[in-house]
């Protein structure tokens, strides 16, 4: 199989990124295509699905033309896309109006109505203990029939944007079971759809929109269209597998497909999901959703809303110097920041983070936390600082992974992806504070491989998921937590989760507060 090469596609928030990959997981080539978000009020955020497309096509186009494979060694595909991403469609499979994004929060009121329900559905968040966020699928489409209801009666389909893709690619009407699990409330150990919650809602006639195949990931849902072949400038006829939300593909795509391990997809934010063997509902994390990544598995999902960006409002506000002088010399700057941080000992000398400055998504689930810095000395300088950030999203992990433990998710590793691992100490920090050794594997962009894993098991080259990531994932290095160092963390672990909770009610006084200038 030498000559036998799959194709990925990542619908990321920024860009369309083609990934080709053969059938040992090695990266052949990558290509990406930025396109717009808009903001036109407070809280939206939109893209216009016909931007995506013509994206698409740029980068399909010049990675085939970059990587010199030709089109007809392409075996099969597969694609990933933003969760609780909704798109309106007329038949034709025509977008009716810009997708609301994933971070769009304009059904705050759908939302907190939906805390009212007593429906089993809600166990998905947090056993029913945490508040219902906008940002998923059932409370924007519960917007739109209030707010835009001509679209919503035009709409033949109203589906998350994997779903978009894969009408776009086969003519196929399907809603995966990802985004079907993750952000919709379907579970198929309840009977699928919660229809009680949706009447409740308001949106009980949405079923006429949603595609009626509910399809588990890798699984073929039909070939490349005639169409979309010509333009992408492949074959028709591919088969083309069932794809899903892009953190999933992450987790995929780092081979965490059993109990026991769990994805850490870092970057601007943390993403911490994996599986379990049993349905656990639980405070302090989100799930665990039926047959959301595996058939007969559950996925549980955790996450910090600001990890990377909290070093970056650091370095932009605060390390002005350092930046300059890192440019001078052709370093990068956090190679440099780590540097003057480096001799720091654990706990910096007292100075403790906490890294709420856009909210707390697990396990609080607290739109309206905040930032937290004490015990700040005049001892202490910029490199503590710097190096109290680093250890406070470190904190935050460790606090996720201790609640996924009270509820007897025992994370015996971690796998993971994105910014963070291009820093060796931040990794081993990790490590450190957790006390859960921490791997890398060789390939960085484990979104794009994992849809690539979903594309070679809808071909048949592979027949579950789990092959795939026997063959496909690769460890490529691995941080073992220090026990000394991990003991002399458990202080200022405690203090950190200690902290938050003192301060969360005067917290609350002073978002409203600003909130209402």
């Amino acid at each position: 199989m030498d000559d036998t090469y799959v194709l990925g596609i990542d619908f990321g928030t920024e860009s369309c990124r083609v990934g080709i990959f053969d059938v040992t997981g090695r990266a052949m080539t990558f290509a990406a295509t930025p396109y717009a978000t808009t903001y036109p009020r407070p809280g939206w955020a939109q893209q216009n699905p016909d931007e995506w497309w013509e994206a698409l096509q740029a980068s399909c186009h010049r990675a085939l033309a970059e990587s010199g494979i030709p089109a007809a060694a392409i075996q099969g595909i597969s694609y990933d896309a933003t969760t609780a991403t909704v798109v309106c469609m007329d038949k034709s499979g025509t977008a009716l109006s810009d997708a609301i994004m994933w971070m769009d929060v304009r059904a705050t009121e759908e939302a907190a109505r939906a805390d009212t329900i007593d429906s089993p559905a809600r166990l998905y968040n947090g056993g029913g203990s945490a508040p219902a966020t906008a940002e998923w699928y059932p409370f924007k489409v519960a917007w739109l029939r209030t707010h835009q209801r001509d679209i919503y009666d035009a709409a033949y389909r109203i589906v998350d944007a994997p779903d978009w893709l894969t009408f776009k690619l086969t003519g196929e009407w399907t809603t995966n079971i990802n985004s079907a699990a993750l952000r919709m409330y379907y579970n198929r150990n309840t009977g699928g759809w919660p229809e009680e919650f949706y009447e409740a809602l308001g949106v009980g006639d949405v079923f006429s929109k949603i595609p009626e195949r509910v399809m588990d990931l890798g699984t073929p849902v039909g070939t490349l269209s005639g169409v979309a072949a010509q333009l992408l400038g492949l074959i028709p006829g591919i088969p083309v597998a069932q794809g899903c939300a892009d953190a999933w593909a992450g987790q995929i795509g780092l081979g965490v497909v059993e109990p026991g391990a769990m994805a850490l997809i870092t970057g601007s934010s943390h993403v911490l999901t994996g599986q379990t063997a049993s349905e656990i509902h639980a405070p302090g994390f989100f799930g665990a959703y039926t047959d959301g990544v595996l058939p007969g598995q559950y996925t549980v999902e955790c996450g910090q809303v600001s990890t990377g960006s909290v070093l970056k409002w650091f370095k932009d506000n605060f390390a002005r110097d350092v930046l300059a002088a890192s440019d001078r010399i052709g370093l990068n700057v956090y190679d440099v920041l780590n540097r003057q941080s480096a001799e720091i000992p654990p706990g910096s000398d007292g100075l403790i983070v906490n890294e709420y400055f856009q909210g707390n998504r697990t396990p609080y689930t607290d739109s309206k936390a905040r930032g937290m810095i004490w015990g700040l000395s005049l001892q202490h300088g910029p490199a503590h600082l710097y190096h109290a950030i680093q250890e406070g999203v470190c904190y935050g992990t460790a606090h996720n992974v201790r609640k996924l433990a009270a509820a007897g998710v025992n994370v015996d590793r971690m796998v993971a992806a994105g910014g963070a691992t291009k820093s060796r100490a931040w990794m081993q920090m990790h490590a450190d504070v957790t006390g859960v050794p921490i791997i890398v594997t060789e390939v960085g962009d484990a979104v794009a491989l994992g849809t690539s894993m979903l594309a070679a098991v809808g071909a048949g080259i592979y027949p579950t998921i789990q092959e795939a990531a026997k063959n496909m994932v690769h460890d490529l290095d691995t941080f073992v937590p220090d026990p000394a160092t991990h003991e002399e963390y458990q202080f200022y672990v405690d203090r950190y989760i200690a902290g938050y909770p003192l301060l969360a009610d005067e917290t609350h006084k002073i978002v409203d507060h600003e909130a209402a200038k």
